[in-house]
This record gives structure tokens, C-alpha cells and sequence, in this order.
């Protein structure tokens, strides 16, 4: 045969690799709906921008990993629709990240770098465990590339918070907080565009494929 993928061992390694990614996908799910709630109490308390930015992160890729849960077992023209809406969806909370930042900025508001820092640290715990494990599906189609995108920036952004926070305790001025919130904007938006980018690949490869004529 042409394809190992039609051996029977091939097709039992990807039902486990499959129910891998399934198991991963609900603890990641879990992670981060806790921290979502968990950084946006804190964010509002602490009036940092960047770790509002971070909350609403964490809230896109719940809802990013629903979504890529319930389509896991469809076709692979619905796996790149649900990865080319998450893109969109990420492009959107950074526009919404930028707006907020720019608020931030006009009232010059003092964020409490203690607690910053304590729930940035909490937030690349769990991000960094959620990276590492989704870090085997880097690899696969658009919608497994799109969350391993989305917990690779979640790692980077985390960092960036912590960087704020040491900022904003050694300057006594809210601008890191901004800085670091616009940086993270900027993530989201590369990130989203990524996504869709790869999204819409697949999708015009899978038209093309449609339509091309059968080999004689």
C-alpha cells in the first residue's frame, strides 16, 4: 500500500494520537477557564492593564479549546473554519487589549505591582504546563497549530506581565504596564494572523484537491 495511514497499526496510532489530543484539550480547557477567572478579579483589583489583557487570553483560548473539541472529529474543511474563526477571534480581544491600554494611558492609572507579579507567576505555571503538553500536536493541522500558538503567546505574555510588574514597582509609574500590555496586543495580533493564515491555506488546498481530476 501507498500510505502507512491505511495499515491498520497506522490507523490505531492515530485513534490514540487523536484521543490524546482530546484529553489534552480538556485539561487545558479547565486550566484555563480557572485562570480567567482567577486574573481578571485580580487585574480589575489591581488596575493593571496587562493583566486584564492576560485574563481575556485566557477566557479566548477556553472558548478556543471548545471549539477545537467539538470539531476534533470533523472533516478537515470544519477543523480550518473553527481555526480560521479562532484566529479571527484572537485578532479581536487584542483590538480590544489595545483599547483598553489606551484607556490606561489617558487616566495614568497605578497598577499594584505586588499583586501583579504573584498572579503572573501563577499564570506561567499553568500556562507552562499547558505548553509543554500541547507541544507534541505543534505539528498537525490549522486547528491543532492554532492552540499550540495560543499557549506558546500565553507563556510569552505571562513573561512580559512579570517584566511589567517589576517596572511598575521600580518606576512607580503605570507606563510598564502599558508597554507591556501593548506588546501583548501586538502578540495576539500576530498570533490571530497566523492562524488564519494557515487556515485559509487548508482550506484552498482542500478546494483545490476538490476539484483537481482523477490521476488516469
Amino acid at each position: 500500500m501507498s500510505r502507512c495511514c491505511h495499515d491498520d497499526q497506522c490507523a490505531s496510532t492515530q485513534i490514540i494520537n487523536a484521543s490524546r489530543w482530546r484529553a489534552a484539550l480538556w485539561i487545558a480547557l479547565g486550566i484555563n477557564a480557572s485562570m480567567f477567572l482567577a486574573e481578571i478579579i485580580a487585574g480589575l483589583a489591581a488596575g493593571s492593564a496587562s493583566l486584564q489583557a492576560d485574563a481575556l487570553d485566557f477566557l479566548g483560548d477556553t472558548a478556543n479549546y471548545a471549539i477545537s473539541l467539538a470539531v476534533a472529529s470533523l472533516a478537515l474543511t470544519w477543523r480550518a473554519r473553527a481555526a480560521f474563526a479562532k484566529g479571527l477571534t484572537l485578532i479581536a480581544l487584542a483590538l480590544w487589549v489595545i483599547a483598553s491600554t489606551i484607556w490606561h494611558a489617558v487616566f495614568q492609572t497605578l497598577p499594584a505591582a505586588e499583586v501583579m507579579g504573584a498572579v503572573a507567576v501563577a499564570a506561567i505555571i499553568a500556562n507552562g504546563a499547558v505548553a509543554l503538553m500541547l507541544y507534541r500536536f505543534r505539528r498537525g493541522d490549522a486547528n491543532m497549530r492554532s492552540v499550540w500558538i495560543c499557549s506558546r503567546n500565553d507563556v510569552l505574555g505571562n513573561l512580559a506581565v512579570i517584566l511589567a510588574a517589576a517596572g511598575v514597582f521600580g518606576t512607580g509609574t503605570g507606563w510598564p504596564d502599558i508597554i507591556v500590555a501593548s506588546i501583548m496586543a501586538l502578540l495576539g495580533l500576530s498570533g490571530g494572523w497566523t492562524i488564519v493564515r494557515h487556515a485559509l491555506q487548508e482550506l484552498r488546498n482542500h478546494r483545490g484537491a476538490a476539484f483537481a481530476l482523477p490521476a488516469e
